[in-house]
């Protein structure tokens, strides 16, 4: 048997041959362009109510402009964004940050981090629920 399948757009697409079994369920988030660069103002909004010293603030704001740089082309360069994302999902759980204040960093974080596929998996990881 031979699938002939045309483009395909969702958060979940299995194609199988014959029967397939799921336990477990499964879910995904299909992120726009337009929710990341909503949820890196938020980040930066959340990010300047923040108490962070002068070096991990220094570092926030230089991943905060390697996020931007990486989004700044018509195809978002996603590999750089992973890596500065990570980077900056550290520097906050090092310094105490995601743990103290809550929702205003860790929500944009989450929906960065599912903007990225698989890769953002091991970032999703770093954030606390």
């Amino acid at each position: 048997m031979t699938f002939n399948i045309g483009s395909q757009t969702a958060g979940i697409i299995n194609n199988v041959q014959g029967d397939q079994r799921i336990t477990g369920g499964q879910q995904g988030m299909q992120v726009t362009t337009a929710a990341v660069r909503q949820a890196l103002g938020d980040l930066r909004e959340a990010l300047a109510a923040t108490t962070l010293d002068e070096a991990t603030a220094a570092s926030t704001n230089a991943q905060m402009t390697e996020l931007d740089a990486a989004m700044r082309t018509a195809s978002p360069d996603r590999p750089r964004f992973a890596h500065a994302l990570e980077r900056l999902t550290r520097l906050l759980a090092a310094a105490g940050s995601l743990a103290t204040a809550g929702a205003s960093l860790t929500g944009p974080l989450q929906t960065l981090a599912a903007w990225l596929g698989t890769v953002g998996d091991p970032i999703l990881r770093l954030i606390p629920h």
